[in-house]
């Protein structure tokens, strides 16, 4: 936890510097198009009414779409700050002492929160306080102010008894001011907590006082919203993913489809068909679920054939999600990695640099496969069990969200074929199963390359990715292949084919790409 104490004259240059040099940075983000300054997300409400919980799925969630979002939470500051935690009496408003500490730790965390908007290059902060009363909400909509930030609101408000009973014995029995973890000591304890609060609270007043704030509230764990004055496309996309999650009781067991064609013959994209080992893992998977009496789950594929027909062997009703289709190849569909990076060496050398970012000519990057699911995690977070039974890049892109990975990690997250992972969503984050079913299968996964090609190469900087392809002749062909409309080539058995007449000397078929790759597999490409 850093403390950042500013000073006027050349430390107010020095910050505007770092200031100007980040704005500069962020210009060429996709993140950037989201927000046009820095925004300060304000939790509000008593204790055990899961403000931490929101704080953190929703930093993860906008970390996920591409805005740099950390959580700033009050809690962490001032245990730093009184290191024994002896009882709710730290928090009666008539503690004077304890009254300045805990004003003194809301100060730090706010010029960290300044620090992290301002020098680090962070878009949102979370702060992850009770800020129960109207002096305190005015102390940070001074620092705002002060900062040029943006402010939204998010007060939760709680007053069904089971549900606050069931946070605290969940959450805050393991909670570091408890060590002792004694249920009955905890339970009574915090019960007092929550009654010194409030004694002071003071909620938010759509109708008079705090009219003219941007805030949601949310009653009761979602059963009722109230929304005012939404301000920005993000405040919008903040609305919209709270009003979306659920607190229940389910699990998600993502796996891909089994084994294809393609895999074996190390193609990636296309649309083949199940190999023989890929419809033995789909017998497998029926057995599965009926082995764990999986009797109320749903299910859901993509439109491409081997998730289609890995579902049919389930024999039960299943949902076909276009959204869910593999990562688009563009021109490198149904060719070998060793085909790319023969016909099209640079842009295999741009995959590897940034595999995120980067997008196939023609095709899509992992970048934007992210946008592309974000319904689909809107409806997992909305919906009871469920299988989504998916592709390599895909299944990536959605355990990346559960499990808080990082662009940097995303495209590398393993995802073996014939292995089904069950995730279960806990107080703050998500327990993991994996079974493998015991079929054999290629190994698609390829490693990060070791010898990178640096960061600051010239070589990333090409067309965005808005540019159209260099060549006069942009080869086209249709995403998906049916029986009655077959691939315009058979199964591009030679990179040249590809290229254009007369431009087959051509050093790259398209000038510039920063999209993504479809998903890296070493040897066996994607599904």
């Amino acid at each position: 936890m850093s403390s950042t104490q500013i000073d006027n004259g050349s430390a107010n240059s020095a910050e505007a510097k770092k200031a100007d040099m980040r704005m500069n940075e962020k210009k060429c983000s996709w993140a950037s198009n989201m927000t046009n300054s820095p925004t300060v997300i304000v939790m509000i409400g008593l204790p055990a009414r899961g403000k931490t919980y929101m704080s953190k799925k929703l930093t993860r969630y906008l970390n996920w779409i591409g805005v740099p979002t950390k959580v700033f939470n009050l809690g962490v500051y001032r245990r730093e700050a009184v290191r024994a935690y002896k009882s709710y009496d730290f928090f009666r408003h008539d503690n004077e002492e304890a009254m300045k500490i805990r004003k003194r730790c809301a100060l730090v965390a706010l010029q960290d929160v300044k620090a992290y908007l301002l020098v680090e290059g962070g878009q949102i902060a979370v702060f992850d306080a009770t800020n129960t009363t109207r002096e305190r909400r005015d102390l940070i909509l001074a620092f705002v102010k002060e900062n040029a930030f943006k402010v939204f609101f998010v007060e939760s408000v709680c007053d069904d008894p089971e549900v606050i009973a069931a946070n605290i014995l969940e959450v805050k029995v393991s909670s570091p001011d408890y060590p002792e973890r004694h249920r009955e000591r905890v339970m009574g304890d915090f019960l007092k907590r929550i009654e010194c609060y409030k004694v002071t609270y003071q909620p938010l007043d759509p109708d008079d006082y705090d009219k003219d704030l941007s805030f949601i509230k949310v009653m009761n764990v979602g059963r009722r919203f109230l929304v005012n004055r939404v301000q920005d496309y993000i405040q919008s996309k903040i609305v919209y993913y709270l009003m979306n999650i659920h607190v229940h009781s389910h699990s998600i067991y993502l796996c891909r489809h089994g084994e294809s064609d393609h895999n074996v013959e190390g193609r990636i994209g296309g649309d083949s068909e199940l190999s023989p080992r890929g419809k033995q893992f789909a017998h497998a998977l029926r057995d599965f679920i009926e082995e764990h009496e999986l009797s109320d789950l749903k299910v859901w594929t993509s439109q491409l054939r081997r998730t289609i027909q890995t579902a049919e062997e389930l024999a039960v009703p299943y949902e076909q999600w276009k959204i869910l289709n593999e990562i688009d190849a563009g021109v490198c569909e149904e060719m070998t990695y060793e085909m790319i990076e023969n016909a099209f060496p640079e842009e295999f050398a741009l995959r590897d640099q940034d595999k995120y970012h980067y997008r196939y000519p023609g095709g899509e990057s992992y970048q934007d496969l992210v946008q592309r699911l974000e319904p689909v995690i809107m409806e997992l977070e909305r919906q009871g069990n469920v299988l989504v039974i998916c592709h390599q890049a895909v299944m990536r892109c959605l355990l990346a969200y559960f499990l808080d990975k990082s662009a940097e990690d995303l495209p590398y997250m393993k995802c073996p074929l014939h292995t089904i992972l069950k995730l279960t969503p806990v107080a703050y984050g998500c327990k993991v199963e994996m079974f493998y079913l015991n079929v054999e299968a290629v190994n698609t996964h390829r490693d990060r390359p070791l010898d990178k090609i640096p960061r600051d190469s010239a070589l990333i900087h090409r067309r965005n990715s808005y540019t159209p392809l260099s060549s006069h002749d942009q080869v086209k062909r249709p995403r998906l292949y049916s029986a009655g409309n077959q691939p315009w080539l058979p199964l591009a058995p030679t990179p040249s084919a590809l290229m254009p007449e007369g431009r087959q000397s051509q050093e790259s078929l398209c000038e510039g790409s920063d999209s993504d790759s479809p998903e890296e597999t070493s040897g066996c490409v994607r599904f």
